[in-house]
């Protein structure tokens, strides 16, 4: 069987459905050091997109020898990243560029 997992869906949240989507994996940038993975989030009639940035985790082995982890995104986790962004002020159904928010790996 293959494992497979999913890189956008839907979501309802208070009776709006967002769509959301992988916008980039974890990678390493020379300047920042490790760049954790981006969601982008949009109301399903909406105009106005919100990006989440999940920072990247550091789960250690040893002190010489770090092992990093790909945060793990779940349903409830993008529904908490929309109410955050929600809170924070995000209007998705506003004109303009894109909101970026940082969140936790709790979606908090």
């Amino acid at each position: 069987m293959l494992h497979t997992r999913d890189l956008s869906g839907t979501v309802e949240v208070d009776g709006a459905h967002y769509e959301w989507a992988v916008q980039r994996e974890p990678q390493w940038c020379t300047v920042d050091g490790w760049r954790g993975m981006t969601f982008s989030l949009r109301l399903h009639d909406g105009q106005r997109e919100a990006v989440l940035e999940f920072p990247m985790q550091s789960a250690r082995r040893s002190k010489l020898q770090p092992q990093l982890r790909r945060p793990q995104v779940n349903a409830r986790i993008i529904e908490n990243g929309v109410r955050a962004a929600l809170a924070a002020g995000w209007e998705p159904s506003s004109r303009g560029k894109p909101v970026v928010f940082e969140v936790d790996a709790n979606g908090c």
